[in-house]
C-alpha cells in the first residue's frame, strides 16, 4: 500500500502516493481527510457588514472579548448581539483591514487611518498622542507599531509605546518610548509579530529581527539574512508555537529566529504562484489549527479580488491540501458549549442537531475553533462533520508498457470509511496527451473494480461524509508492448 503524499501539484505526476488535485481534503497526522464544514454557532448574529478584521482578546483573568470591526465601526459580541463600541465612526478605505493586540486587560486597535484605539471595556477611544499605525503587537513591556503616521507618513517606520503604559506615546528617554525606521531594505513594512523575546518587522521582500536593549535605543534591529523572504500583508503570518508561518512573495516560509527557511518546495510553491492574484496577494489570511498541527492559507485565486482560495499545511508531516472557502476575516473563536439549560439552541431533537463530530469543540464550553467570517458576515466555526471531498492520482503506468488497470484499493484509518465514494478513471497511451474517460463505479468493500488497459491511468476519487485515507494501491499488470 504506497502512503498518500498530500497534494503536491509541483512533483512529477508519476510519483508515488501524490495527488496531483484535491478539493476538501486535507492533511492530518497520519494521512488525509475530509476538511470540516462550516457550522453557524447559536447566539451569533450577522454583522453590520464585511469583517475588516477580528479579534477574541484574553484578559488578566481569563475573560475574552470577541471584537470584530468594519472599515468604519467596531463590534463586540455580548449577549448575542454586536454591541458598537466605536470611539467614532472611522475613515478606513474599503482596503483597510484592522489590527489587534492585547496587552493586559487593554485591547489594542489600528487601521492605518485613524489614530490607535483602545479598550479595557465597553468603547474604544482614541490614544492622545499616539500614531496611526498599520500593524500594532505586544512585545515584553510595550505596544510595538509598524508602518506609522506620526504627523509624517513613515511606512518604514515604527514606534513603541512606553514600557507597561499604552497610553503614552510621547517619546522619553526615562519612560524607554521610542521610534526608529527600517531602511536597510526597500519598501514599506508589511507585516509584524512578537517571537518570544522579540520583535519582527516584516516588508515584501526582507525582514528584520528587533531586541530590547533598553535605553536610549531601547530596540535594535537586526536585518536578517535570507534572500527575498518576506511577508505579502499584515494577516499573511500566524504564529506556529515558538516560530512564524508567512507566505511571501516566492514561496512559504517558517522563521525560528535565525534564518527563514522555504516550506513550499517542489511541492505547491509554483502552483501556488500560478493560481493566486499577484496584485491581490497581500490579502492572504493565515490561521494556526494548534490541535490539530494545521496553517490554513486563505488567499486570492487568479482574478478574484477576496480571499476564494484555500491551502492547508501540516506542520508535523509537512504535507498540504485544499479546502477552498471565500471568507472576509478568519479568527478563533470561544464556543459557548451547551447545557442541559441551553441544548434546545443547538436542536430540539437528537435529529435536528448539527451535523457535528460529538467529539468536536463545538459542544466544549471555553474551547477554542477555527472561525471565519463569509461572504454574509456571518461567523461560522470549522467544526461540522465533513461533507464532499475528492482527491486526484498522479499517474500510474510506463512509457513502454501496455498496463491492465483491474483495481483500486484503498486503506482507511480507523473509524476513517466513508458514507460512499466513487471513482472515475482516465487513461492515455502517450504520455504528452491528454486524458481520456475511462472506468467509473462506485466503492465495494474499500476498492473500486476497474478494467482499462493503457500506457497510463489516473483516478479521481470522490467522497461523500467523514473520510480518513492513508494509502492507495493500484493493481496493474503488464498487458503488452507498444
Amino acid at each position: 500500500m504506497t502512503p498518500l503524499q498530500g497534494f503536491s501539484p509541483d512533483s512529477e505526476a508519476p510519483t508515488p502516493g501524490v495527488l496531483i488535485d484535491c478539493d476538501n481534503f486535507i492533511p492530518y497526522l497520519t494521512g488525509m481527510e475530509g476538511a470540516p464544514s462550516a457550522q453557524t454557532p447559536s447566539g451569533v448574529p450577522v454583522l453590520a457588514g464585511a469583517c475588516a478584521g477580528a479579534v477574541v482578546a484574553t484578559k488578566l483573568d481569563g475573560s475574552r472579548r470577541t471584537i470584530a470591526g468594519t472599515t468604519s465601526r467596531l463590534y463586540e459580541l455580548s449577549a448575542g448581539t454586536w454591541t458598537d463600541v466605536s470611539a467614532a465612526t472611522y475613515t478606513g478605505g474599503s482596503d483597510s483591514r484592522w489590527s489587534f493586540a492585547q496587552f493586559g486587560d487593554d485591547t489594542i486597535a489600528a487601521n492605518k487611518t485613524d489614530t490607535i484605539q483602545r479598550s479595557s471595556s465597553g468603547a474604544f477611544a482614541a490614544i492622545a498622542g499616539a500614531p496611526k499605525a498599520e500593524v500594532v503587537f505586544s512585545v515584553g513591556s510595550f505596544i510595538m507599531a509598524l508602518n506609522v503616521n506620526d504627523g509624517a507618513e513613515k511606512a518604514d517606520g515604527w514606534h513603541c509605546c512606553a514600557s507597561f503604559d499604552v497610553t503614552d506615546w510621547t517619546e522619553a528617554v526615562a519612560t524607554q518610548c521610542n521610534s526608529g525606521r527600517l531602511v536597510s531594505s526597500p519598501g514599506p513594512l508589511t507585516a509584524g509579530l512578537r517571537l518570544g523575546e522579540y520583535a519582527v518587522a516584516y516588508k515584501s521582500r526582507s525582514l528584520y529581527l528587533g531586541q530590547y536593549v533598553g535605553s536610549p535605543a531601547v530596540w535594535d534591529w537586526l536585518l536578517v539574512p535570507g534572500g527575498d523572504a518576506g511577508c505579502v500583508g499584515k494577516e499573511a503570518i500566524v504564529d506556529i508555537d515558538g516560530a512564524h508561518f508567512f507566505v511571501g512573495t516566492d514561496n512559504f516560509w517558517v522563521f525560528e529566529g535565525s534564518k527563514p527557511i522555504p516550506v513550499g518546495d517542489a511541492q505547491v510553491r509554483q502552483w501556488f504562484f500560478d493560481n493566486s492574484d499577484a496584485s491581490n496577494l497581500y490579502k492572504t489570511k493565515c490561521y494556526y489549527d494548534k490541535q490539530q498541527n494545521r496553517v490554513w492559507i486563505f488567499y486570492p485565486s487568479n482574478g478574484s479580488s477576496t480571499c476564494d482560495s484555500t491551502l492547508v499545511f501540516h506542520l508535523k508531516n509537512k504535507q498540504w491540501g485544499r479546502a477552498n472557502r471565500t471568507i472576509e476575516a478568519v479568527v478563533s473563536y470561544i464556543s459557548a458549549g451547551l447545557t442541559y439549560d441551553t441544548w434546545s439552541t443547538a436542536g430540539a431533537t437528537y435529529d435536528t442537531l448539527p451535523d457535528i463530530s460529538y467529539d468536536s469543540s463545538y459542544w466544549i464550553s471555553g474551547s477554542f475553533s477555527m472561525a471565519f467570517f463569509n461572504t454574509s458576515h456571518q461567523l461560522q466555526t470549522l467544526t461540522g462533520n465533513a461533507e464532499t471531498s475528492s482527491f486526484t492520482t498522479g499517474d500510474a503506468g510506463d512509457d513502454y508498457l501496455v498496463t491492465l488497470l483491474k483495481e483500486i484499493r484503498l486503506r482507511f484509518a480507523a473509524d476513517g470509511s466513508p458514507t460512499s465514494a466513487s471513482v472515475e478513471t482516465y487513461h492515455k497511451f502517450v504520455s504528452g496527451d491528454g486524458y481520456e474517460s475511462g472506468v467509473s463505479g462506485n466503492m465495494n468493500r474499500g476498492k473500486f473494480d476497474v478494467l482499462r488497459a493503457a500506457n497510463w491511468h489516473r483516478a479521481v476519487v470522490t467522497f461523500s461524509g467523514p473520510v480518513k485515507v492513508t494509502g492507495i494501491n493500484p493493481m496493474i499488470e503488464e498487458a503488452g508492448m507498444r
